[in-house]
């Protein structure tokens, strides 16, 4: 006969047992009052990543302004850009390491699962008459580094496609380790800016 009891406890302990088990984030959701850009801001342990979102407008305007050519830049605008921070928010007392890396990163919505738009594929399949080298490093550094290790304090911004079309709605399942240990969660529902040219 099964004790119930103790499948009870047995259940009260798995958060402890798998510690790197997949779980929903508790994220902060608002909204920019002058822009109305929406922004997603996770918190756990010592990671903090915040996303905001980008009009497609402002995405083709960059990089355009910076020797795109128009079919490219709307390309890349309207692959769900987001303005991506994370921070390491451990003081030097606790100087935990965090690190990252965008390829572990897992996109979930109706169509199915995808991976995180790299920007190493992306510059790789321009041909190089139709994109000089000055606008590839243009682009190399707007995109948020794939892999980026935080010491104590250290944060870094840029920008993060997803691979959607503008307004489509998605979970992101988010990887990383601190201190070598590794940690998942869930941050739902994330849209995609709209293709407008403001949203206020």
């Amino acid at each position: 006969m099964i004790n119930l009891m103790q499948v009870w406890k047995l259940l009260l302990l798995l958060p402890a047992l798998m510690p790197g088990m997949l779980h929903a984030a508790k994220v902060v959701r608002s909204a920019d009052e002058e822009t109305g850009l929406r922004k997603w801001h996770f918190v756990e342990g010592m990671l903090e990543v915040e996303l905001v979102q980008r009009l497609p407008d402002q995405t083709r305007g960059f990089f355009m302004a910076r020797g795109f050519p128009a079919a490219i830049a709307d390309e890349i605008a309207v692959s769900c850009i987001f303005q991506t921070i994370i921070r390491n928010t451990g003081g030097q007392v606790a100087g935990s390491t965090i690190s990252v890396d965008l390829a572990q990163w897992h996109v979930i919505h109706e169509d199915g699962e995808q991976g995180v738009r790299l920007k190493e594929p992306w510059i790789t399949s321009w041909p190089e008459s139709a994109v000089g080298e000055a606008t590839r490093l243009a682009f190399q550094w707007a995109l948020f580094p794939t892999r980026q290790e935080f010491l104590a304090d250290d944060y870094n911004w840029g920008m993060t496609a997803f691979g959607l079309p503008p307004g489509a709605v998605f979970d992101l399942d988010l990887v990383w380790q601190e201190d070598g240990k590794a940690h998942t969660a869930r941050i739902t529902a994330i849209e995609c800016a709209p293709d407008v040219e403001r949203l206020l």
